[in-house]
């Protein structure tokens, strides 16, 4: 974070702000990696080696098998197929293109043209343009529910290993903010952006969350690169009990609930003083799993959406999500707040 707390207020009281900023300040850190060595992000522009596809049930349609393809590109950033929208053209991952964050099931959707031609659930899948350095690819799919995979995005992340980076001949673009921006919710959660100010160009996270039940205070810092986005990418969205109750109940009454494909082995499940199930990705004898899906494949999806390039700086959250994010990266296009490094 820069010296001043917050920096230019987009959005939020200064007074909430201030009420926020003094909670995230008293939380302590959890695991701090800051002082970690951390493998530098390709200096190249990248893209696959080859074509790879990775299947499963699907999100919102459980009963059926979805299938995702990623394929080479040479340049333009990450763009998204529906080969089932036969007039619909591929559409870009970028801010412009976001449709909604959610209202049932809180979730990134990018849409573009026709009512038809979306994908759901993006941010489990884009936050690796972000994570894994990969610039251009193009997405394939024949609907616009995308997968569930039981080790979160761990699944996509293996099929780009496998099927390698290649380093093109343009040098990595890198973007930041022109001056610290803050935004902040009324009931003081919060969304902070600061420049890069690393002689190179780096992404550097704080992220805290606090949840009312059993998840309670977790915060992590760190930078951003492959190998700490490869263990990431395991952890699971997480849901309080009572909600996994009323979509196995209630929830039965509406098509949007009841398609659901989660489960106890693709969901972290939370009660009021204990996990329902395994959580993973310990630390210290204390499960960090809910932050780390928040820290890495939420928010660094929000930043893909920045589509010239890679994003870098510093980027400080506290118990912020899609709706905030998304808002937060349109915000920056808004008030011309974005500049090559």
């Amino acid at each position: 974070m820069p010296d001043h707390p917050w920096g230019r207020v987009l959005a939020g009281s200064p007074e909430t702000l201030a009420r926020g900023y003094a909670r995230f300040a008293a939380q302590p850190v959890d695991w701090d990696l800051l002082g970690e060595p951390a493998a530098p992000l390709p200096s190249q522009q990248t893209t696959l080696q080859k074509s790879f596809s990775v299947e499963g049930p699907g999100t919102f349609l459980r009963r059926h098998i979805r299938r995702l393809t990623f394929e080479p590109r040479e340049s333009g950033g990450w763009w998204i197929q529906r080969d089932d929208q036969v007039d619909a053209l591929p559409f870009q991952v970028a801010a412009r293109n976001v449709w909604t964050t959610g209202d049932v099931v809180s979730n990134i959707v990018l849409r573009a043209g026709p009512l038809h031609n979306y994908l759901r659930m993006v941010e489990h899948i884009i936050a690796l343009k972000i994570g894994l350095g990969l610039d251009h690819v193009l997405i394939r799919t024949e609907a616009g529910d995308p997968p569930l995979f039981i080790r979160g995005s761990l699944d996509l992340v293996e099929g780009i290993e496998r099927a390698g980076l290649r380093q093109l001949a343009a040098p990595a673009e890198w973007w930041t903010v022109k001056e610290p921006v803050v935004m902040a919710t009324p009931s003081g959660a919060f969304l902070a952006l600061a420049p890069c100010r690393s002689a190179q160009p780096e992404l550097v996270v704080d992220c805290a969350i606090d949840f009312p039940n059993v998840i309670g205070r977790q915060r992590v810092k760190f930078r951003v690169h492959p190998a700490l986005t490869k263990y990431a990418a395991e952890a699971r969205t997480n849901t309080p009990l009572w909600k996994m109750v009323y979509c196995r109940t209630l929830g039965l009454l509406f098509a949007d609930i009841r398609n659901l494909g989660y489960t106890p082995e693709n969901l972290q499940i939370a009660g009021r003083h204990k996990y329902y199930n395994a959580p993973r990705l310990p630390h210290a004898g204390k499960a960090l799993e809910a932050v780390w899906h928040r820290a890495v494949l939420d928010l660094l999806a929000a930043l893909a959406l920045v589509g010239e390039g890679r994003f870098c700086g510093e980027v400080t959250s506290f118990k912020a999500g899609h709706h905030l994010d998304v808002r937060m990266v349109c915000q920056l296009y808004k008030h011309d707040l974005l500049r090559r490094v």
